[in-house]
């Protein structure tokens, strides 16, 4: 390989002085750039756009901003600090220069990213579920969970009731009663016959709430009957996995005019836990924490060891037995969910 030739004298000076100009225009890029933003104020991050969040102001005024590259997350609800751009024409003239204490924030675990936040500054999560593509106790007791977890009230909801039966009906409200009877709030909503609107909006009135469940469980009909300038996109149901298929694609916030903001988020497929330790998840079964640490071994699975408290409270219908048997579900998948890379 051939060597570098040596740089004269003269040339180190050129490169010297080249090196000087570039830093020096860099720094004057950079106050150019300073110059074209107003003064720092307080703001709320209303949306999320990839790299970009729209930061709604005290006066109502929406600024797409940037975000500086100190700062590892924002999403809906965030208080943030930012500097409106000058030249309003732009579309994206503002940048976010830091995030406010959230004061609580709702959490996923990520396959590829680990546990990202969803949603934050909230009073309560609407867990969205749905008689169609299909009613599952199992993903309502997940989003519970971690509803627990975060110390944020949970309400759950089972949109499209008009479809049930008055039999099916009856059969589905005796399996939700079990959340019920244990202090849950219950809201059942139909968006064709207008069935628990009221009472849906009166629990959403002066509260921020944030919508989660899986695609095609309606959060987006709800919101357009709700609001209906919202105008949400509403997708169906696949035909040919019989799934909801993802429809609201970015978090977005909306303010109701009686008072109160709600947070839909993207629907999700699966929501797993597999973030959580074993003692957290057993926690988020609030049934559960009177009978724990009372078993007679203190590694106790809880299932056919010797002198479980939780398991002889099942057999005497102390506890649910779906409940029971929905969180062992839940354990027995999380390392089969847990990514490779995520494992102890």
């Amino acid at each position: 390989m051939a060597k570098k030739p040596k740089l004269t004298k003269k040339q180190k000076r050129q490169v010297s002085v080249n090196r000087s100009k570039r830093l020096a225009k860099s720094s004057d890029q950079s106050e150019m750039e300073d110059n074209q933003f107003e003064e720092q104020q307080v703001g709320r991050v209303i949306g999320r756009f990839g790299k970009h969040a729209d930061v709604e102001d005290q006066q109502g005024i929406v600024h797409r901003c940037h975000m500086r590259r100190t700062i590892t997350s924002v999403v809906c609800g965030d208080q943030v600090l930012f500097r409106p751009g000058k030249d309003l024409s732009l579309s994206i003239s503002g940048i976010i220069e830091a995030v406010e204490d959230r004061k609580s924030v709702l959490t996923r675990p990520d396959f590829y990213d680990g546990v990202k936040p969803v949603a934050a500054n909230i009073d309560q999560i609407i867990i969205v579920s749905s008689v169609l593509p299909s009613l599952s106790l199992n993903i309502i007791d997940r989003y519970l969970v971690a509803s627990e977890d975060v110390e944020i009230t949970p309400v759950i909801l089972l949109n499209k009731v008009e479809m049930l039966t008055s039999e099916e009906r009856a059969e589905v409200e005796t399996q939700l009663n079990v959340y019920r009877d244990i202090g849950y709030q219950i809201v059942y909503t139909s968006c064709k016959t207008l069935t628990g609107v009221e009472q849906l909006a009166a629990c959403l009135k002066d509260k921020v709430s944030v919508f989660v469940g899986q695609s095609g469980v309606g959060k987006s009909s709800l919101i357009n009957v709700l609001l209906p300038d919202a105008d949400e996109v509403i997708g169906d149901i696949s035909d040919n996995s019989g799934l909801g298929q993802h429809t609201t694609t970015t978090a977005k916030l909306l303010h109701f005019p009686a008072g109160g903001d709600l947070i839909d988020s993207p629907g999700v497929r699966e929501f797993a836990l597999w973030h959580l330790p074993t003692e957290r998840l057993t926690n988020g079964f609030i049934e559960f924490r009177d009978y724990l640490g009372g078993c007679k071994f203190r590694d106790c699975k809880h299932q056919n060891d010797p002198g479980c408290v939780l398991k002889e409270a099942v057999e005497k219908g102390k506890v649910s037995q779906q409940r029971y048997q929905s969180y062992h579900k839940i354990l027995s998948n999380m390392d089969e969910l847990r990514p490779s890379h995520a494992k102890p």
